[in-house]
């Protein structure tokens, strides 16, 4: 079975990997041989064709993904259809369904139709629900319970995965006697700690990984090394249990590539500022290079209704320190599910740190919007600084709320506007 992995190391070029060299503005020789090192992936099952294919990696642009999916409280298929629609139209490059309410399988189908972008998934979430459905509990979860599902979600067309496989019982020691303020935050962590502690047995993600690359490699699904250990406050930030999990996330890398399967690791979670480019760095070297998806990070635990600013501010730390990925955080984190706005605010922010951190990594053409910016406003071309704005309906929309007495200028200064002023010296 053929993966753009393999293809990579076959010295291959295949079509994905000629698209995104156009749309990223490089050789198509570098998306192949970032493939075959492994410091770049290409998120397309198989089975799911009608997608933009997106590399995430060293040299690219720096990727957002947004989260959407109904919960137990919560399950609307259309409202999540709206989000998804927003997410896109606001320049998502990923959609993650997180679903654990209603018909998990109708509900992930759906989206993966209707998705121009790549999907990924958590299975494990999947197991817990359909289990609790029966009455069970989360140590009933069989090991064939799990791979069951993961298959589905393969088969089914999802481009990656998340899977826990660093939770170990060691990594659970190590996080243990160190101490925690907030012990664990991640769902699916929390789900497979329970699930060890239960039954006394090691994680089956871990135990049974060559099962995980098989079903990996027959549908090329990206394989995402959750962090089921990342922090969530800045207490918790840079412990025993989240560097030893990144140890052994490092080690899963390798024998995934060396499966033809392709491998990004996660990452934090909550930081302070003057820990993320140490953490940047520490993974990079541990995980020989792998593309980094980071969740922020958020830089302060005091601010929901706030949350993507926070997590905007770590993002833009992160990518330009080599994060490759950045896991959309909305302003409802920690309050709510997402509403349709918090959705859009969400990926705009995220874009905002991604887009930043690109210029200072100096990635091919993204500095070139902000020449054209910059040009706009000399001169005072209002249409076109709106069009060239991240958010182009929410800057016409402010810009008539408060419509100046000379067209050529803001509310703002009006007639004492600097850039007219210097036009008339």
């Amino acid at each position: 079975m053929s993966t753009q992995l393999k293809d990579a190391r076959s010295g291959n070029i295949t079509s994905a990997m000629r698209k995104i060299a156009n749309s990223e503005g490089v050789t198509p020789e570098f998306i192949r041989e970032g493939v075959a090192k492994g410091n770049i992936v290409i998120p397309y099952n198989n089975s799911h064709r009608d997608i933009k294919p997106i590399g995430i990696g060293k040299g690219l642009r720096t990727k957002i993904n947004a989260n959407i999916g109904t919960s137990g409280d919560d399950v609307d298929i259309d409202k999540e259809l709206e989000k998804l629609n927003v997410a896109v139209k606001a320049g998502a490059d990923t959609i993650m369904d997180l679903s654990t309410g209603g018909d998990t399988d109708r509900i992930r189908k759906i989206i993966i139709e209707k998705s121009p972008l790549p999907v990924g998934t958590v299975p494990i979430y999947q197991s817990a629900c359909e289990n609790l459905k029966k009455g069970g509990r989360i140590s009933d979860i069989s090991v064939d319970d799990i791979f069951n599902v993961i298959e589905r979600h393969g088969k089914d067309g999802v481009d990656f995965i998340t899977v826990h496989c660093g939770v170990t019982l060691e990594t659970l020691d190590r996080m243990e006697r160190e101490g925690r303020l907030l012990d664990v935050v991640s769902r699916g962590g929390s789900l497979l700690i329970k699930w060890m502690r239960y039954r006394k047995e090691e994680n089956p993600l871990y135990t049974y990984y060559d099962r995980l690359l098989e079903i990996a490699r027959e549908y090329d699904m990206t394989l995402s090394l959750g962090d089921g250990f990342r922090p969530g406050c800045l207490a918790d930030a840079t412990d025993r249990g989240q560097v030893q999990e990144t140890i052994l996330l490092g080690e899963l890398a390798d024998r995934a590539r060396k499966g033809d399967v392709q491998v990004m690791i996660e990452g934090p979670g909550h930081m302070p500022i003057n820990q993320i480019e140490a953490n940047i760095l520490i993974q990079k070297r541990l995980c020989h290079d792998a593309p980094f998806y980071v969740l922020g990070p958020l830089v302060t635990d005091i601010a929901p209704g706030y949350d993507h600013i926070t997590s905007a501010i770590g993002g833009a730390i992160a990518a330009s320190a080599g994060a490759d990925f950045l896991c959309y955080v909305t302003p409802s984190e920690h309050l709510r599910l997402p509403t349709i706005e918090d959705v859009k605010e969400g990926v705009i922010a995220s874009r905002i740190a991604a887009h930043a951190a690109d210029i200072a990594k100096g990635v091919n053409g993204a500095i070139d919007r902000d020449i054209r910016m910059a040009r706009m406003r000399k001169e005072l071309n209002w249409d076109e600084q709106i069009n060239l704005s991240l958010d182009p309906e929410k800057a016409k929309r402010m810009r008539s709320e408060s419509p100046p007495s000379e067209d050529d200028v803001c509310t703002m200064c009006a007639s004492l506007c600097a850039i007219k002023i210097g036009q008339g010296v």
